[in-house]
């Protein structure tokens, strides 16, 4: 093959390497720097670039979606002097390309380091068992420090989230007696409430029982001294209507002369209940004269009238 066919080959091999050399695809949600003669010149986005070869130098490149970066676990001491280990999930998201390139030589490890050492600043203020309830507090005191420090990087820290809060066993240990101790306290004051609620609901009942039984006694003695009074009326009425009937009967004729038989019928037949009934019997000493004691019988009966 002769030279100037060669020379030609290369000459056409180059121009195909410098045009692939010019274009630079960036993908979706990334974020490249260019530096020109070793100044930065640009930052290209998602899409189709064109640079110079030889002259323009990709740098950096920016992943800009949010990212995950588990923070490695570590011991804390809290304000009771225990010592936790504690481990957790850093969000963050790069925002300034340009920044978080020249603002700092490794941006997720400065943001776990801060991270860390706010955990142990904040867990270093709790005692142990706020460590588990504060969660939240932790939470975004860690995102406030580490935001703050990172936004010279062109970082946005967006949340922090604790994992695992580790106490030693022995800690466990006696955290678990604890609340074993304390769900038996609550079973006990759960059985002596039920007890309780249980004396008095019978005491109640027992109290409602009596108040019935004497409403009930009172209803029965009102209704007996109803009956009672009714009977009374009812008697006294009659006796009245008997007197008026015989008070007529007197003021018939004949009338006098039926009471005075029937006065001296039941005078003799009071006499003969007491010869039945004694052995001695006291006779009057004028036992012949009993026309007489009719008599004066039948005299009441007409001043009566």
């Amino acid at each position: 093959m002769e030279p100037f066919t060669l020379l030609l080959i290369g000459i056409i091999i180059f121009v195909i390497i410098f045009f692939f050399s010019m274009i630079k695809i960036v993908p979706q949600r990334s974020a490249f720097i260019v530096e020109r003669l070793g100044k930065y010149h640009n930052t290209l986005e998602a899409g189709l670039h064109l640079v110079i070869p030889f002259v323009d130098l990709i740098s950096y490149k920016q992943d800009l979606k949010e990212q995950a970066i588990d923070v490695a676990p570590q011991q804390c001491i809290t304000k009771d002097n225990i010592a936790v280990e504690v481990d957790g999930i850093l969000y963050l998201q790069v925002m300034d390309p340009r920044k978080s390139s020249y603002g700092i030589d490794n941006y997720r490890f400065a943001s776990i380091q801060i991270a860390q050492t706010t955990m142990r600043s904040v867990i270093g203020k709790m005692d142990l068992d706020k460590t588990f309830e504060e969660r939240d507090n932790i939470n975004n005191t860690i995102v406030a420090a580490v935001d703050k420090a990172s936004d010279p990087w062109g970082v946005k820290v967006t949340r922090y989230e604790v994992k695992n809060i580790q106490p030693p066993q022995s800690i466990k240990d006696a955290m678990e007696k604890q609340m074993r101790a304390e769900r038996e306290k609550r079973a006990m004051i759960a059985e002596s409430e039920g007890q309780k609620q249980a004396k008095i609901n019978v005491a109640e009942g027992d109290k409602q029982e009596l108040i019935k039984r004497s409403e009930g006694e009172k209803e029965k003695r009102i209704n007996e001294a109803e009956g009672k009074a009714a009977e009374i009326l009812r008697i006294a009425e009659a006796t009245a209507e008997g007197i008026r009937q015989i008070a007529l009967a007197i003021n018939e004729k004949g009338g006098m002369n039926a009471v005075n038989l029937r006065v001296a019928e039941q005078y003799l037949m009071e006499f003969g209940k007491l010869a039945h009934q004694n052995n001695t019997m006291i006779i009057p000493t004028n036992l012949a004269d009993i026309s007489g004691m009719v008599g004066a019988i039948t005299t009441v009966f007409k001043k009566s009238e």
